[in-house]
């Protein structure tokens, strides 16, 4: 692959099911549920409405040359110019402070001033995400004449001077604000003109004779999202059986998954493009990162309370294990078809097939972890006692830590080619540069040994930061290794909740103390930094403490949910509750209708979060609101 060229932003950025009750618990009055229909559509409506069609410029005390240098700023970015008034020229370069041990990248050249107190000046645009350190050289004599550490604001225009103090050799340099920043964080003024254009517009009726045709599929689909369990008759011939009647179905695990789904679908579509709303570039976490992990931990938690209900209902273990495969399978197949959208344009070609995918790890999560679950399941109810729901299962446990440590030795024993055993960075311009292809390490290795570059993710969000210009895949081979483990500690809750059936205060206290036990290896593995342990949180990755991590916040959410939803019955769960129900329909709905209406439109100021982030709300809701409709409908996917 050709090396990128270096560019001249200092941050460039990218676009990058439940469970059922052993007792019988009220439903949600049906006073609630008949107003969800009209709360959701008003509040489609109202922020349909405050979509801005025409954009206003922000009034600014500028001249004419300033507005237009202000205009012609992108999201995330802000005017600086550099101005030197000293007699040598001045190489400016920038590094970001959330890229580790990174190289300073050039930003541009600034000649040297024509005369005493006449600057020569220069213009540059920067980013604005995060804090950035400028750091100033001169030709002559490579000498660092200063650094400036500064966060610049959006939209904002900013002087950075270079003078000599008191007529020394040592070099005064300050960062001034010419024009201030907008506040992405606010709702910018907008004007609301031809809104009225879009209630006429065919798009909408378009959407709405959508809805309308959910009674004509109701005999054609039955859809269920994967790994709903059913604790109690009656039975059917699937693992992951149809929703029961809502009196019988403990609400919190749905709910559980829709808040992982809304939020998925949320970031999906872009969150606005805030960059917290973006997966992280390399170590750490952000919004985006606690998603998927959540939604594994849920499929696990289904798995146990599904087969221990088929086995009590009598089914086989081999029936069940033909299932499983098959489920497996689909799910995998479909995976491909949604991650590689060019499928619209005819065959797909294998040049360039991606084959790693989000459905595809859900696909080898729940093989491993079913087919686990079917070796040591007990289709019986055993007694109480301490810690049985480990010790019943020790089999089970042994393989998955057999496979930990082969996720280990692969990780810090496997030999890559001209990079170190264990490397764990970004490769590109992390760690000084010194290991420009080797991101991933032994993950990244793998993936390209075993499924080739073309096939795997050639967008890693590591470039947005660390510049790396090798493909590499955040769902490859090797971190679906932990994607078993996360999906197992899904099922260890499951255990609990099967075990401790009728005390609720000691289900909660299990899942408290499995989440502190994971919140210390997290803390152990990691040092409580987010560079310096042994193992660093990495979604890219899938590290084990980011498993652990990710893990201990579902252990202490699911207590969250489970006491306000199912114990106190504070809450219904809704909204979330719906598209929980049918999960595998939403995330494969949203990703297929992505570029359609009223998911996505033609905006007036595509470099505005305002707007962005209305669009993507509103597409949320959307399927919010269609989650809903096939729930009162009993529409629900199974596969």
């Amino acid at each position: 692959m050709a090396k990128r060229k270096p560019k001249k932003n200092i941050e460039h950025t990218t676009s990058d099911g439940g469970l059922n009750k052993l007792t019988s618990q009220e439903e949600t009055t049906q006073q609630e549920e008949n107003n969800m229909v009209p709360l959701a559509a008003a509040a489609l409506v109202v922020a349909v409405f405050v979509v801005p069609l025409t954009a206003e410029v922000s009034a600014c005390k500028c001249t004419g040359s300033e507005v237009k240098r202000h205009l012609a700023l992108k999201m995330d970015e802000a005017l600086l110019t550099v101005k030197n008034d000293l007699d040598t020229e001045v190489v400016v370069s920038w590094m970001s402070q959330r890229c580790y041990q990174c190289l300073y990248q050039q930003l541009g050249v600034v000649p040297a001033g024509p005369s005493p107190g006449q600057p020569s000046s220069v213009d540059f645009i920067v980013g604005t995400q995060h804090e950035i350190t400028l750091q100033l050289n001169s030709t002559l004599v490579s000498m660092e004449l200063c650094k400036v550490p500064f966060h610049f604001g959006e939209h904002g225009n900013y002087s950075l001077w270079m003078q000599n103090l008191n007529n020394s050799s040592e070099v005064k340099c300050s960062v001034s604000t010419d024009a201030d920043p907008v506040n992405s964080y606010i709702r910018e003024s907008h004007t609301h003109k031809h809104t009225h254009e879009l209630l006429r517009c065919e798009h909408v009726k378009w959407f709405n004779a959508i809805l309308d045709l959910h009674a004509t599929y109701d005999r054609i689909f039955t859809i269920q999202e994967l790994g709903s369990p059913r604790m109690v008759p009656p039975v059917t011939d699937n693992i992951l059986p149809p929703p029961p009647s809502p009196s019988k179905r403990l609400r919190s695990l749905d709910t559980f998954r829709g808040i992982s789904l809304v939020i998925m679908v949320f970031v999906n579509y872009g969150g606005g493009r805030y960059w917290f709303f973006k997966h992280e570039s390399w170590n750490g976490l952000t919004v985006a990162d606690l998603v998927f992990p959540w939604f594994v931990f849920i499929m696990g938690t289904s798995i146990a309370l599904s087969i221990n209900s088929m086995l009590r209902a009598g089914t086989t273990r081999r029936s069940l294990l033909r299932k499983v495969v098959w489920r497996s399978m689909q799910l995998f197949i479909i995976g491909v078809f949604v991650i590689n959208p060019n499928y619209c344009q005819g065959a797909l070609s294998w040049n360039n097939l991606r084959i790693p995918g989000v459905l595809q790890r859900l696909a080898w999560s729940y093989l491993l972890v079913a087919c686990l679950d079917l070796l040591v399941a007990r289709g019986h109810d055993a007694w109480w006692a301490p810690g049985l729901d480990i010790l019943l299962y020790w089999p089970a446990w042994l393989c998955v830590l057999l496979l930990e440590v082969v996720w280990l030795c692969l990780t810090f024993l496997l030999p890559v080619p001209d990079c170190p055993t264990g490397y764990l960075g970004p490769g590109g311009i992390g760690d000084m540069g010194l290991y420009a292809n080797c991101t991933g390490g032994a993950a990244g290795f793998i993936d390209r040994w075993l499924l080739g570059e073309n096939h795997i993710y050639q967008t890693p969000t590591s470039r947005v930061i660390y510049g790396t210009h090798m493909p590499y895949d955040p769902e490859g081979v090797l971190g679906s290794i932990n994607s078993v483990l996360m999906a197992f500690l899904g099922l260890q809750a499951g255990k609990i909740i099967l075990h401790y059936r009728d005390l609720p205060t000691s289900i909660m206290s299990r899942f408290l103390i499995w989440g502190l036990f994971l919140g210390i290896i997290s803390a152990a593995l990691t040092k409580c930094s987010t560079e310096q342990g042994f193992i660093p949180v990495n979604k890219n990755l899938w590290s084990l403490s980011y498993v652990t991590t990710l893990a201990c916040f579902a252990f202490v959410l699911l207590v969250l949910v489970y006491y306000t939803v199912d114990v106190k019955k504070w809450w219904s769960g809704a909204p979330f509750f719906y598209p929980g129900m049918n999960s595998i329909l939403i995330y494969v709905g949203h990703e297929v209708f992505e570029d359609y209406f009223p998911f996505r439109w033609r905006m007036a100021n595509s470099q505005s979060h305002t707007e962005h982030l209305i669009q993507n709300l509103v597409a949320t809701s959307c399927w919010v609101l269609i989650s809903y409709v096939l729930y009162r409908k009993k529409i629900f996917w199974k596969i």
